[in-house]
């Protein structure tokens, strides 16, 4: 999250008329991210999240804010849109598609327990299961496609090294692609700070902008490598094995997953260096902008590609 396209008290005032919650009390821009803007908007009736969409093209955007309503209906804790009068989800604001959500209580935990990471596990499988029947599609913005258009824009910024490693990787999984994997909707980027606890149990999950349909090991992996890494970007074993253990008894994972799990982390680390060397390369203005470092994808790529544990452990 963060403000690239500022918004006025009285820009905001004008167009909350439309809604029914209330007058505006409070707006604050919310600095974390690199997306779209986001601000805090409290009303005489509530709290909500105000997303400005900077890049998504307006017409994807109803699948996001339709899939947080279903997997609100099915008791998942997802940031719920707010239709207006129209009943109608989505807005426009300061020239932007515009969404309000509900505010969700909690905090992130950057530091996270085995026994949190079993809980996200198993959330993780159940967003996944109640959204095999959600009736919309669409494929996953940051799959294989624009992982390799992007590699083609950042690569000419990279050091000979990272040149090597990046079309080894692209190479690899070319190598690995059309497997036949489960696939559903997918999150994509279940980080801790999208996710927000409330003492021990989930208060909210957020940020579903990144969402699509791809393989449900994906998100698995996106997952792993941010709640299970240590600082030097090598898997904690303990945690790792709380988050594959509590998915895996919700959703119990494939032959073929288990087969893919090695490649699919790879592909994780992948995305995720991509899109950071991007952000840092080339820069879109902002008034509030994060740019988080790439280098730590990079260097969670090279770890995975030396060895990973596997997906599950013998059991007797």
């Amino acid at each position: 999250m963060s403000v690239f396209t500022p918004v006025t008290t009285e820009a905001l005032a004008d167009w909350l008329r439309r809604y029914a919650i209330g007058h505006l009390v409070q707006l604050q821009g919310i600095s974390a991210g690199v997306q779209n803007s986001n601000f805090f908007v409290t009303t005489t009736l509530g709290r909500y999240v105000l997303t400005l969409f900077e890049t998504i093209p307006r017409a994807e955007l109803p699948f996001y804010l339709h899939l947080m309503a279903h997997l609100a209906r099915h008791g998942l804790p997802v940031p719920a849109p707010i239709a207006d009068r129209d009943n109608e989800y989505l807005g426009t604001l300061s020239g932007k598609p515009a969404v309000l959500v509900a505010r969700l209580t909690g905090q992130s935990d950057m530091a996270p327990t085995p026994a949190r990471c079993a809980r996200v596990g198993a959330m993780l499988a159940g967003l996944h299961l109640a959204g095999l029947s959600y009736g919309r599609r669409q494929d996953n913005p940051r799959g294989a496609a624009w992982r390799r258009s992007t590699a083609a824009q950042v690569r000419p910024f990279l050091p000979a090294d990272d040149q090597a490693l990046l079309d080894a990787e692209l190479a690899l999984q070319a190598s690995v692609a059309g497997q036949a994997l489960p696939e559903g909707v997918i999150h994509a980027d279940l980080f801790r700070d999208n996710v927000l606890w409330d003492g021990e149990h989930i208060g909210g999950v957020i940020d579903f902008y990144f969402a699509g349909v791809d393989a449900l090991l994906f998100d698995v992996a996106v997952t792993v490598n941010d709640w299970c890494s240590l600082p030097d970007g090598e898997l904690d074993e303990t945690r790792t094995r709380a988050l594959l253990d509590a998915y895996h008894a919700e959703r119990p994972f494939t032959p073929a997953e288990r087969t893919a799990w090695p490649a699919m982390l790879r592909a994780a680390a992948l995305r995720f260096w991509l899109s950071r060397a991007a952000d840092f390369h080339l820069p879109r203005p902002g008034e509030l902008v994060l740019v988080k470092d790439p280098n730590e994808y990079r260097n969670i790529l090279r770890l995975r590609a030396r060895a990973v544990p596997p997906l599950l452990e013998s059991r007797p």
